[in-house]
């Protein structure tokens, strides 16, 4: 019976035992579809209450590196070394690593517009709106500005064709809950965000992956899986793929959409970074097969938990009928702050900086690593480095360096090795940090 040593250190013990399950995973010492030692039992080997290993497993499915099911027992999740992205990370103040493994966008030093809007909203007696669910007047000005800031990726859209969500992923989710059903096969690129496996997961949607290119998927094989399939649901990032940073032409565009129209297929559009580039989303050439779902958070301000699905109105009816379920999420503070930003420009003002700041970002990193990107095309918040030994090995010769990066396989849908990792521009403190963290690669690259 696989039972760990747990870590002697000041964190819960439920904590230690779900970092050691996480740490067995990625050595291969538990492997994927192996069932975890019953709770009881393990926990009268380690000497901990029952109660602890019940925590620890709760806390590892949710972490997605497990999945529990009543009289069968805990299971290893296929695919779940993607859950490290999701775990908190405490940061240590005496570490000096350097951690470029999550897309977050680039915090501009001495901003004060968070500052300056909460001390305004205070002085304007705004503050009362937390004590209030949101009023269909405040739903409405929401999806009115949301518009708004959906006409700069060139759509023109009014209030009926956009529903409020707390932020992309809880939209991805609410979405895909609605409309498939559990087993129902979902089409994704072949390389795919791990928030998008996350939800698929949770959700039992097995997922299929299409051929990419420099541009995205490929049409040729869309029509291939599609036929194969049978599938039904799709879901894309058009515009500066995670990981890869591609960006689908316009021809592409047409291509995808042609094929999409042919095998009647509905396309659930990711759009989250699509702001920080000048291509049109891929949504304005799909009518009633597509939806968008779009935010303010990779673009703007991460803790702006406000985004929005767009379509038209009689799709949005099968994703919430009566208008309310997809709004929950959305907080009244931060429903204030984003309305207020996007009609003053402050959003506008925020989006240019980041988009200016990643350019020289992504210069910064061509640079450095020169010959080793894979697509350097088009300036992007992540960078996708071909490896010349195994993706994991180059993470942990990175680490090694003092580097955290992100190795291929957790963006894979077929689990394989990929001689690729993910580098996320945006996480370091400053283009300095940065420069220094890349550099680190490029030694870790020519080890």
């Amino acid at each position: 019976m696989w039972t760990p040593t747990l870590c002697d250190d000041a964190q819960p013990r439920y904590l230690a035992l779900v970092d050691a399950i996480a740490i067995a995973i990625e050595r291969g010492e538990l492997k994927v579809g192996e069932r975890l030692p019953p709770q009881r039992r393990l926990a009268w080997n380690l000497g901990l209450n029952p109660s602890t290993t019940q925590q620890a497993y709760r806390e590892a499915a949710a972490r997605h590196l497990v999945s529990g099911e009543v009289g069968r027992g805990t299971y290893v999740l296929a695919g779940s070394k993607e859950a490290t992205l999701f775990r908190l990370k405490q940061r240590d103040v005496q570490s000096s690593l350097i951690d470029l493994s999550t897309n977050v966008p680039v915090i501009e030093p001495a901003n004060r517009d968070s500052e300056n809007t909460l001390q305004a909203l205070l002085e304007e007696g705004l503050a009362a709106c937390l004590d209030h669910y949101l009023s269909a007047e405040e739903l409405l000005r929401a999806r009115v500005h949301g518009a708004a800031w959906l006409a700069n990726r060139g759509l023109q859209l009014n209030e009926r064709q956009l529903l409020l969500c707390g932020g992309a992923q809880q939209g991805l989710f609410t979405v895909l809950l609605s409309l498939c059903q559990p087993g129902e096969t979902v089409l994704v690129e072949a390389l795919t965000a791990p928030g998008i496996k996350a939800a698929c997961r949770q959700l039992r949607l097995p997922l299929h992956g299409i051929a990419l290119d420099d541009q995205g998927i490929v049409a040729d094989d869309l029509d291939r899986v599609a036929r194969a399939t049978g599938a039904r649901v799709m879901v894309l990032t058009p515009s500066l793929h995670n990981p890869t940073g591609a960006c689908m032409s316009s021809a592409r565009q047409q291509a995808i959409a042609e094929v999409v129209a042919r095998h009647d297929l509905l396309v659930i559009e990711d759009d989250v970074y699509g702001a920080l580039t000048d291509q049109p989303p891929l949504w304005r050439l799909l009518g009633e097969r597509g939806l968008l779902i779009s935010s303010l958070s990779k673009t703007v301000g991460a803790g702006l938990r406000l985004g929005w699905i767009v379509a038209e109105p009689q799709v949005l009816e099968q994703i919430d009928p009566h208008a309310q379920a997809t709004h929950w999420q959305v907080s009244p503070l931060n429903l204030q702050i984003a309305c207020r930003w996007i009609a003053d420009g402050t959003a506008q003002r925020r989006l240019a900086w980041q988009r200016e700041e990643i350019t020289q970002r992504w210069r910064l990193a061509c640079k450095v690593l020169s010959g080793h990107l894979l697509n350097s095309r088009q300036a992007s918040p992540h960078i996708w480095v071909k490896a010349g030994l195994s993706a994991a090995r180059l993470a942990e010769a990175c680490r090694a360096h003092g580097v955290a990066v992100v190795p291929g396989e957790v963006f894979a849908v077929k689990q394989h090795e990929l001689a690729a990792i993910r580098i996320s521009l945006s996480a370091a403190g400053s283009r300095a940090e940065l420069k220094q963290a890349l550099e680190q690669v490029a030694k870790a690259l020519e080890a």
